[in-house]
């Protein structure tokens, strides 16, 4: 469990799909989402089973404290290779806006890079505008454009490959001398 002073970051669980299922049904915020809105509580469930059934994937439930209801997830852990880490976050659109996604991203960064990851990288669709602007505040650099790299319920798009590497996180989480 990972804890910051709004959010309690705790596993992930089937159960969350029902407080889920209207974030992953919300074909708005889904459209940068391979598989778009999903149509029903049983498929939000079987998209939470699938995932967890991946032994190198780790996701952590959103919750308010006092509140154990998933208000969206933080996973990171798809790993790439040795010490590399794949990071992904939806967060239920009636909590936009007040930094929750950035406190939550940042605590399971710290704890990746503490587990001894020394990259994390994220895939954004090249038009998901909320999601690159939140990686790149996080200290996220763009490293890459893959044209037509994935299959959507759009056809074919693009993605934006972000990289953040250890170091960096740690340097700008340390103090600042003057």
């Amino acid at each position: 469990m990972l804890v910051t002073p709004r959010l309690r970051l705790r596993r992930l669980v089937q159960a969350d799909a029902v407080a889920l299922h209207p974030t992953l049904a919300d074909a708005d915020l889904m459209t940068y989402s391979a598989d778009g809105p999903l149509t029903s509580i049983e498929a939000t469930r079987l998209y939470l089973v699938e995932d967890a059934a991946d032994v190198n994937w780790r996701a952590w439930a959103i919750t308010r404290h006092g509140d154990d209801r998933a208000i969206g997830w933080v996973s990171g852990g798809r790993m790439r290779g040795q010490g590399v880490t794949e990071i992904g976050f939806i967060l239920a659109r009636a909590h936009w806006g007040r930094g929750l996604a950035s406190e939550a991203v940042s605590a399971v960064l710290d704890q990746l890079f503490a587990e001894g990851q020394h990259r994390v990288f994220a895939d954004a669709d090249s038009e998901n505008r909320a999601s690159i602007l939140l990686l790149e505040r996080l200290g996220f650099r763009r490293e890459r454009l893959l044209r037509g790299e994935w299959e959507t319920h759009m056809g074919l798009r693009d993605s934006l490959i972000y990289g953040l590497h250890a170091d960096d996180w740690l340097a700008a989480a340390l103090p600042q001398s003057a």
